[in-house]
């Protein structure tokens, strides 16, 4: 387990926290869509984080090529039609390069800001040239409108429940996800970057923001510097 992760509910639950068998029930949302309209038809993309496949599936579907990329062996098991490569993302090497490297599940705003490094490097590694990395950042409001909750139009609800302080500048977030069935719960730690600091992350890794995909800059699409 992830230092300050861990989760609980039915099911295996992953290095950070994750329980399979949640994220084999979550619906996809809106993602697909993005990812669609800011790249080029039948791009290939190595999608770093892919747990299941709740995102690889549905770009599958639409005529991408994906290499999915995840630490839980277990997560891989449940992901069909893509290639897999398990293994913690900021230690991935495999020396091929991508039209569209997807970094998302606000993975950018990892606690540990070595990995965070780590990660965004390998997505400066692995994407083409004339390529283009999207990645998924935190809402504004992320770590400071709480407790809420949604309640999703396919039975569950998902509360993120608090977001403690843990010292230098990282939080500790707690999630549940409530189900007719089964809760399960995550508690994760995650740094807040204004967008000054993303956009001084990615400078770090050689990378910089091309445009903000949605009118909220969470969905963001980077290119090499």
């Amino acid at each position: 387990m992830r230092e300050g992760h861990e989760g609980t509910g039915p099911g295996t639950i992953t290095p950070d926290g994750c329980a399979v068998e949640l994220y084999s029930r979550l619906p996809v949302g809106d993602e697909p869509d993005i990812i669609t309209a800011a790249v080029p038809a039948g791009a290939r993309i190595l999608e770093l984080g892919s747990g299941v496949g709740r995102m690889t599936h549905p770009l599958l579907e639409r005529g991408f090529t994906i290499t999915a990329v995840d630490e839980s062996a277990e997560m891989l098991d449940r992901v069909r039609g893509a290639r897999t490569v398990c293994g913690p993302i900021e230690d991935l090497h495999l020396d091929e390069t991508f039209d569209v490297v997807l970094l998302a599940s606000f993975l950018v705003h990892a606690g540990d800001e070595e990995v965070r490094r780590g990660m965004l490097r390998t997505c400066a590694r692995h994407v083409e040239e004339k390529g283009c990395v999207l990645i998924q950042r935190e809402g504004e409001d992320y770590h400071t409108d709480l407790p809420r909750e949604r309640v999703d139009p396919s039975g569950f609800t998902l509360r993120i429940l608090s977001a403690d302080p843990v010292g230098d500048g990282v939080n500790s977030v707690r999630a549940e996800y409530v189900f007719p069935d089964a809760i399960w719960t995550q508690t994760f730690r995650a740094r807040p970057l204004t967008a000054e600091q993303f956009e001084e992350a990615l400078a770090e890794a050689g990378l910089r923001v091309d445009r903000y995909l949605t009118q909220d800059r969470v969905w963001v699409r980077a290119v090499k510097r």
